[in-house]
C-alpha cells in the first residue's frame, strides 16, 4: 500500500486534498499536522475521513514545522488517538509518554537526515521494546550499501518494519521496501509538495513502478547511469512488464563513475536479474564478465547486463544493432527498393567518441559506410578513429566535411540545454539524412533546424525504443511491440516537460 502524505496550512485545504486523493485512489494518507499555521483541531480533520489516517506531527529537531509547546504536540497526538484514529506516528523518544488506547496503532519513527548511522540494527532493536505495531526508519543513504542495510533490516524483523533511504540513492529503498515486507511505503501529492528528501510522488510510484503489485517474488532490474534522475527507461520497461503480465520492477541506480562492478557486488543480495547500463559506464561494463554477444570488444562497450538461460551474466550492446536499424529506416524511407537502405559506400560523419559512438561507429564500419569521427577532445576522437581505421577530422573543421549521414551522439541538445546545437544550421545540406541520439527532447534544435534545410531525419526516440526493446527480449525472452514501446516513450517525453 502507498501513504500519501498530505502537509497544508489550512485545515480546509488539508480536508480537501485527502478527498482529492482518495477520488485518485489513494487508499491511506498521513496528515502532516505540523504544517498547518494554528494549533490542529483533529475533529474536523477526521471526521468523515476518505481513507485511514496516519497523524503525524514532527518537531524542527525531526525536521518538521511544529511552532507550538511540546506539551501540545502530546495533547494534539493524544486527541487524535481519542477520535480513533488508525495510525498514530510516534518518535521513539516519546513513545513512552503516550499510551497505548482503542483501535489506534502505533507506528514507532526514527529519522535520520544525515547518514544511515552505524548503529541502525541497535536503533531499530530499541524501537521495537516501545510497543509498536509498526517500526519507521528512515535515514539518509550516503552509498548502495545503506540501502541494503535497511531493506536487510525490514526482511529479517520480527515487527512489521517500514524501512527505507532518504535522497537520490534512497529510492532503490522506498520502491523495494514492500518486497521485503514493510506494511506501506510513502509518496508525496506530486513533484512540488515532496516532504523528504527523493521522496517519489503516487502517481509515479502507482504508474511506473507497480508499488502494489510488488510482492516477495517481484524481479528486480534497473537502469544503471551516473546522473540517472532524468532517465525514462523506468517509465518504458516497467509499463511493457505490465502488459506482459510480467511480476517485474525496473528502478533507477544512480552509480559514481568507476564504482561500477563494487556496485553490483553491492546488489547482489538483491538478486537483479538485469541491467541497463548508460554513461558513463559502457567501457567500464566490459569488465564484468567474459560472457559476451557480438564484437563487445571491438566497439569497446557495452550496455546491457543480463541473465541468460543457465542463470549466467552475459554482456550485450544493444545500441548496436538498434543505431543501424533505425539508420535503415531513415535511408529507406517510403521508398520500396530494398537497396535504398544500403549503408555502404555513403559518407558518414559521426559527432561524439563515447560508448554510444563506439557502438555506431563499429556497425557502420561493419556495413561498410566511409566513416569520420570528430570529437570536442582530440585525443579521444583521434584514438577511436586510428582504432576503427577511418577519417578524423578536428572538432573545429566538421563543418567542412561532406556528408551523406549525420550523426549526433554528444549530448548537446538535451534537456535542459534545448537551445544547443553541435552542428550548426547552415552546414546542413539539402537530402542528407540527420540522425540525433539526443531523445528528450524528441525534436531538438539540430532535429528542427534539418527539417527546415529539407533533410531526412531520424531522432533519438527510434533508436532508443529499439534499444529498449532488444534489452527486454534479452531480460525477458519475450518480443515487445516497437509500436508500444514508441507510444509510451513519448507520453513519457511529454509528462517529463
Amino acid at each position: 500500500m502507498i501513504c500519501v502524505s498530505i502537509g497544508r496550512s489550512r485545515h480546509k485545504m488539508m480536508i480537501a486534498e485527502h478527498k482529492a486523493m482518495a477520488e485518485r485512489g489513494v487508499q491511506l494518507a498521513e496528515l502532516r499536522l505540523d504544517f498547518l499555521s494554528r494549533t490542529p483541531d483533529t475533529g474536523p480533520l477526521l471526521n468523515d475521513r476518505p481513507t485511514p489516517v496516519v497523524v503525524t506531527c514532527r518537531r524542527a529537531v525531526d525536521r518538521g514545522l511544529w511552532r507550538g509547546s511540546e506539551e501540545q504536540r502530546l495533547t494534539t497526538l493524544r486527541a487524535a488517538i481519542l477520535a480513533g484514529v488508525e495510525y498514530v506516528d510516534l518518535e521513539g523518544d516519546i513513545a513512552g509518554q503516550i499510551r497505548r488506547y482503542g483501535k489506534t496503532k502505533r507506528i514507532v519513527s526514527h529519522h535520520d537526515f544525515e547518514e544511515t548511522p552505524p548503529n541502525l540494527e541497535q536503533i531499530h532493536a530499541s524501537l521495537c521494546t516501545l510497543d509498536p505495531d509498526i517500526v519507521k526508519i528512515a535515514t539518509m543513504a550516503k552509498s548502495h550499501e545503506d540501502n541494503i542495510r535497511m531493506l536487510q533490516l525490514v526482511a529479517n524483523s520480527k515487527v512489521p518494519t517500514i524501512g527505507f533511504c532518504m535522497g537520490e540513492l534512497g529510492i532503490v529503498s522506498r520502491v523495494l521496501t514492500g518486497k521485503y515486507g514493510a506494511p506501506f511505503t510513502y509518496a508525496a501529492v506530486s513533484n512540488d509538495r515532496t516532504l523528504a528528501p527523493g521522496q517519489l510522488t503516487f502517481d509515479e510510484m502507482r504508474d511506473i513502478y507497480n508499488y502494489d503489485a510488488i510482492n516477495a517474488e517481484t524481479g528486480v532490474f534497473g537502469v544503471v547511469g551516473d546522473p540517472i534522475g532524468h532517465s525514462l527507461s523506468p517509465r518504458l520497461h516497467n509499463a511493457a512488464f505490465r502488459r506482459a503480465n510480467l511480476n517485474n520492477v525496473y528502478l533507477p541506480f544512480r552509480v559514481a563513475p568507476t564504482t561500477l562492478l563494487s556496485t553490483f557486488k553491492t546488489f547482489e543480495w538483491l538478486n537483479v536479474r538485469g541491467y541497463s547500463v548508460t554513461i558513463p559506464h559502457k567501457e567500464e561494463l566490459l569488465e564484468a564478465t567474459k560472457n559476451q554477444d557480438g564484437p563487445l570488444t571491438e566497439i569497446g562497450a557495452a550496455n546491457t547486463l543480463y541473465r541468460d538461460a543457465a542463470n549466467e551474466w552475459r554482456l550485450a550492446n544493444t545500441d548496436y544493432d538498434a543505431a543501424l536499424e533505425s539508420l535503415k529506416e531513415g535511408l529507406k524511407g517510403d521508398s520500396p527498393d530494398p537497396e535504398a537502405a544500403d549503408l555502404a559506400g555513403k559518407r558518414v560523419l559521426i559527432l561524439g567518441a563515447g560508448g554510444v559512438s563506439k557502438a555506431i561507429a563499429m556497425g557502420l564500419m561493419k556495413a561498410g559506410a566511409a566513416l569520420t569521427i570528430t570529437n570536442r577532445h582530440k585525443v579521444r576522437g583521434s584514438t577511436l578513429a586510428a582504432k576503427l581505421g577511418c577519417q578524423y577530422v578536428t572538432w573545429e573543421n566538421r563543418g567542412v566535411q561532406f556528408a551523406d549521414i549525420l550523426i549526433n551522439c554528444t549530448a548537446v541538445g538535451m534537456q535542459p540545454n534545448v537551445d544547443d546545437t553541435p552542428f550548426v544550421e547552415n552546414w546542413l545540406r539539402e537530402g542528407m539524412l540527420v540522425f540525433d541520439t539526443v531523445y528528450t527532447p524528441e525534436r531538438t534544435l539540430l532535429i528542427k533546424q534539418a527539417r527546415d534545410r529539407g533533410c531526412r531525419t531520424v531522432t533519438g526516440v527510434e533508436m532508443f525504443i529499439r534499444q529498449a526493446a532488444h534489452q527486454f527480449k534479452l531480460f525477458t525472452g519475450l518480443e515487445p511491440s516497437l509500436e508500444e514501446f514508441r507510444e509510451t516513450l513519448r507520453a513519457a517525453i511529454s509528462v517529463a516537460k
